[in-house]
């Protein structure tokens, strides 16, 4: 499936919103990590190698499936040369 149907597909299902709204910390972090990687042209094993880990762990990071630590999400923002900041407003 392609970025730009999973997109179409986030954004129109109602019920797939009020679970996004439900957790929109979570998944604003996770549709960034996804948004990275494609437009970095990486896979979850590519990205996975990066970061030191197993390409499951990148799976279940971005399915939402794993409550990652911050210094998990550190890593992965680093290995995408990018870094993490946290903001309390």
């Amino acid at each position: 499936m392609k970025w730009d149907d999973a997109k179409q597909i986030i954004n129109s299902d109602p019920e797939v919103i009020k679970e996004l709204d439900n957790n929109s910390i979570k998944y604003k972090v996770v549709r960034e990590i996804i948004k990275t990687r494609h437009e970095l042209n990486l896979t979850q094993e590519q990205l996975a190698e990066l970061v030191g880990t197993k390409q499951s762990n990148i799976s279940r990071l971005e399915s939402g499936e794993y409550n990652p630590t911050i210094e998990f999400l550190s890593k992965v923002a680093q290995a995408m040369g990018k870094t993490l900041e946290i903001r309390l407003q």
